[in-house]
């Protein structure tokens, strides 16, 4: 699995880098626009170990991010998929703030935490919980009949029970809204380097776009997706071993 999903990265930013030396060629463009593949191969061997660092310091934070939203998301969602006036109070507060674009709340982020580790967290946390909290509220809203049904009838139906039979049921649905938010954080940590932090692969990135310097965020790109490529295929695996054991 692991090997599959990082050749299949590779080869698709291949076949992206191959068109765009391809679009160079064809409309002769400078190499001040776009380098040579041997001027970005040089690049590479000179910034490779030190993206690398930076690429790991994005994920490390990307991935606690993405945990806190899980656990938040399941946390409230419990609560918000009753049918209670809280319930319907986090719902319509999840729908709203998921409406505002994170670039637009970053800033505000920034200036009142500034542009440390608690801001990267932040708004990683953020990009990703709302879906999260959606997708928990939207499982654990839908009545499973023919389980709930037995339970009802003998009385012994609580809302732990509850969310134990729903969860269960959509396991399936929730290890892959799970592997498919952790995109979601990788990207938000990113964009919050970008925006104002001081450390990071985006911070690489943007400073990289400063210089006009196309080669280093082509490798930043690479290492961003082979260290992305890992982390979904852990999650898919850790996914794979939780539905194997509810089966069992």
């Amino acid at each position: 699995m692991l090997l599959r999903r990082v050749m299949q990265f590779i080869l698709v930013f291949f076949l992206g880098l191959l068109s765009l030396i391809s679009f160079k060629y064809l409309l002769s463009l400078s190499d001040y626009i776009i380098p040579k593949p041997f001027d970005i191969w040089q690049t590479g061997k000179t910034v490779f170990a030190r993206y690398l660092y930076n690429t790991a310091d994005t994920l490390w934070v990307a991935i606690f991010g993405h945990v806190i939203s899980i656990a938040m998301a399941f946390l409230v969602g419990i609560v918000g998929h009753q049918r209670s006036w809280i319930g319907t109070l986090i719902k319509s507060a999840a729908y709203n703030v998921q409406a505002y674009p994170i670039v637009a709340v970053a800033p505000i982020i920034f200036i009142l935490l500034g542009d440390g580790l608690i801001s990267r967290l932040l708004i990683a946390v953020m990009i990703c919980y709302f879906p999260l909290l959606l997708s928990v509220i939207s499982v654990l809203s839908e009545p499973v009949e023919n389980i709930e049904h037995f339970y009802v009838a003998t009385k012994r139906m609580n809302w732990r029970l509850q969310v134990r039979i729903r969860a269960y049921e959509n396991i399936h649905k929730l290890t892959t809204v799970i592997a498919g938010s952790a995109t979601m954080a990788v990207v938000g940590t990113i964009v919050a380097e970008f925006i104002a932090a001081d450390a990071g692969i985006g911070y690489s990135i943007r400073t990289a776009l400063y210089q006009s310097d196309l080669s280093k965020i082509l490798v930043a790109l690479f290492l961003i997706g082979i260290s992305t490529s890992l982390y979904l295929t852990f999650l898919e695996w850790i996914g794979n071993v939780i539905q194997c054991r509810c089966h069992a």
